[in-house]
């Protein structure tokens, strides 16, 4: 069974960087769609970008240009690298894999708090 366990989360100053990790305990990483999501207090869980098997990579709106993220498949982890934080993007960060082609993340990881202080 696949686990995901996430790192990285903090307290930070708006204006400030973050840099989260998920490492997956998979067998072929490369095949797998990777992304992260959040969910902030009294919201829904939210996209926040993802990078395919094959390359594409997608972000939200509100989160382009100022996060990135990266995989190493040899190391089976995700990175989100957060620069210029802002007191919305606090939340719960939720690391996430479906094998390539599936239509939907369906595995998931614990979570790690994100805050960004005014």
């Amino acid at each position: 069974q696949v686990q995901l366990v996430e790192s990285g989360g903090g307290l930070v100053q708006a204006g400030g960087s973050l840099r989260l990790s998920c490492v997956a305990s998979v067998r072929t990483f490369s095949n797998y769609d990777v992304g992260w999501f959040r969910q902030a207090p009294g919201k829904e869980r939210e996209f926040v970008t993802d990078k395919r098997w094959n390359g594409p990579t997608y972000y939200t709106d509100s989160v382009k240009g100022r996060f990135t993220i990266s995989r190493d498949n040899a190391k089976n982890t995700v990175y989100l690298q957060m620069n210029s934080l802002k007191p919305e993007d606090t939340a719960v960060y939720y690391c996430a894999v479906r094998w390539r082609g599936a239509s939907s993340y369906n595995t998931w990881g614990q979570g790690t708090q994100v805050t960004v202080s005014s």
